[in-house]
């Protein structure tokens, strides 16, 4: 289960009408009301295309899962802009949604907003940075599984050059690169690592182009945090490898191992869906609201997953260092470094 920490919000009063009208009239009514509470209305906005096997992709895919779990209404809206972030969040809580998944940082700001005017609607944002009543971060340690990624690349590397290719450098991407320079360090502190952030998550000629570049410098293992644009990074590597160079790119936000099975080493897994259907069914229990909701690998929600097709390439020591690694962040033996973006958060710690 997500870990929940701080208050609990206590809007939600049906229960007590399912008592009352039970009082009243008699077990039918109370079967229906039993109905009306397992239904409710669930709705995701992305800021880019669901089709992009990865962050929103696995966000659509919780969408799905709450629909087939839970029998929620679900409603999907992709939006560009920060005055589409406002219009969406105000016909939602307008259409009497009960709780509306944001999925990036990008939609913090607005969500407050839409929170202050719509006390009685919840909305999550996945990567948020600002926490309100109702406004609630969903958090994942995806730098758990960078972490992890970052090993495997430091033993996979041959030219001891490692590359970085990002979208927005917003603090939940850059904690994911933090944590895997780290990862690539704990295994061999002099290997190389080329960073770059090209400011879209989803521009193609940019991200194939820092990765063209970043290769031409001598890295033969490269991470993407990318949303549509991580193709152009597998494209890149793959091109590479058809020229005679040994090169792998890593994947992100979900297991991409099957979109480029040929040079993808391996991906840093976050299993969102499993993340948004825990915090639904936490929030049908009145326990989402006033803090964030955090996912990480003792969840299982966070991982690094190996391609099996590439996985005979891969030394067994390095299996083994990665596997014996990943059990010890479970049991909190190991501290990730991490970027702090969160309002509150590393307070008092």
């Amino acid at each position: 289960m997500l870990l929940v920490s701080g208050l609990l919000n206590s809007r939600r009063c049906r229960p007590l009408v399912a008592v009352l009208v039970a009082l009243v009239a008699g077990s039918a009514c109370a079967r229906e009301s039993a109905e009306t509470e397992s239904t409710f209305r669930a709705a995701l906005l992305t800021s880019g295309p669901v089709s992009d096997a990865g962050w929103y992709a696995g966000a659509y895919d919780g969408l799905l899962l709450l629909e087939d779990s839970l029998g929620a209404s679900v409603s999907h809206q992709q939006t560009a802009t920060p005055a589409e972030f406002d219009e969406a969040f105000i016909a939602y809580a307008s259409s009497g949604y009960d709780i509306i998944f944001a999925h990036g940082n990008e939609y913090q700001d607005a969500a407050i907003r839409a929170g202050e005017q719509f006390p009685d609607v919840t909305i999550v944002v996945s990567g948020g940075g600002r926490v309100s009543a109702n406004v609630v971060p969903l958090i994942f340690r995806l730098e758990e599984g960078s972490y992890l990624a970052g090993m495997a690349a430091a033993y996979m590397t041959a030219s001891k050059v490692v590359g970085m290719v990002g979208g927005v450098a917003i603090p939940p991407a850059q904690g994911t690169f933090v944590a895997f320079e780290s990862g690539v360090h704990v295994v061999d502190p002099e290997i190389e690592l080329l960073e770059v952030f090209t400011g879209d998550w989803n521009d193609v000629a940019a991200a194939k182009e820092a990765t063209v570049a970043q290769l031409s410098r001598g890295a033969d293992v490269i991470i993407h945090n990318l949303d549509a644009a991580s193709f152009a990074v597998f494209q890149a590597v793959r091109e590479a490898v058809d020229g005679g160079d040994v090169a792998y790119a890593v994947g992100m936000n979900s297991d991409q191992n099957a979109v480029a099975p040929d040079v993808i080493l391996g991906s840093a897994v976050i299993r969102i869906a499993d993340a948004f259907l825990t915090t639904a069914r936490l929030w049908q229990d009145g326990r989402v609201g006033g803090a964030p909701i955090y996912a990480n690998t003792e969840q299982e929600v966070i991982d690094f997953v190996f391609n099996p097709v590439l996985l005979d390439r891969v030394p067994a020591e390095a299996v083994d260092h990665i596997t014996r690694t990943k059990q010890a962040i479970r049991a909190g033996e190991i501290d990730i470094p991490r970027v702090i973006f969160v309002e509150g958060e590393g307070e008092g710690r």
